[in-house]
């Protein structure tokens, strides 16, 4: 019975995740209310305080429901041993990541929570700092990998691996901005995997 009871308890868990996600997607963060997502999951608002502190708590959860599996996905290519090059690493790295953007609705969805429809007000106030961390994690991450280039001889001479892994965090962040926007159409997404195959090849060794 104990073992239903755990497995029924992170079903519910899931649900309202999941109800989170949809109504935070359709009114955007900031005028999403418990009481919504409650009923949006089928729960009482006091289900969701027995599994979540407050809204910026169920935000955070919703965020790594989805962070976590496309982390590891990313991440077992960036940090590849088959990969001699480590710059062939963060270009496999970044394909993969657009590509979960392109196939996964929810990695999608979760993205234009976090960029288009969240506001850092009220109660979400002080929490703009641990919403970047993901963003500074990957720019850590990419920035160890230049270093190995540099290391390895397959970064071009005069660059900075810092500098280099800051222009491809910024070069990520726009082409995200860009995509989740959605003026420019599927004509974009065609052309992801030549934009960042150019933008690696500048930093490549001669």
């Amino acid at each position: 019975m104990a073992r239903k009871t755990k497995e029924e308890a992170e079903k519910t868990r899931k649900d309202i995740i999941d109800a989170a996600r949809r109504v935070f997607h359709q009114c955007g963060v900031g005028r999403s209310t418990l009481d919504g997502i409650a009923r949006a999951a089928g729960v009482t608002r006091g289900a969701i305080y027995w599994h979540f502190a407050d809204k910026a708590a169920l935000f955070f959860a919703m965020r790594e429901d989805v962070f976590t599996p496309l982390t590891a996905r990313t991440d077992a290519l960036l940090f590849a041993e088959r990969f001699s090059d480590p710059i062939d690493a963060i270009e496999a790295s970044l394909n993969e990541f657009f590509r979960v953007l392109e196939d996964c609705p929810v990695v999608r969805e979760v993205f234009e929570i976090m960029i288009l429809r969240c506001e850092y007000v009220e109660e979400f106030a002080g929490v703009e700092q641990e919403v970047k961390r993901p963003a500074y994690a990957f720019l850590e991450k990419i920035e160890s990998r230049y270093q190995l280039a540099a290391a390895r001889g397959t970064l071009r001479r005069g660059l900075d691996p810092l500098a280099v892994a800051r222009d491809t965090w910024a070069f990520t962040s726009g082409l995200l901005h860009l995509l989740l926007g959605g003026r420019e159409g599927a004509d974009l997404e065609r052309r992801i995997p030549g934009m960042i195959a150019l933008h690696m090849a500048l930093r490549r060794a001669p």
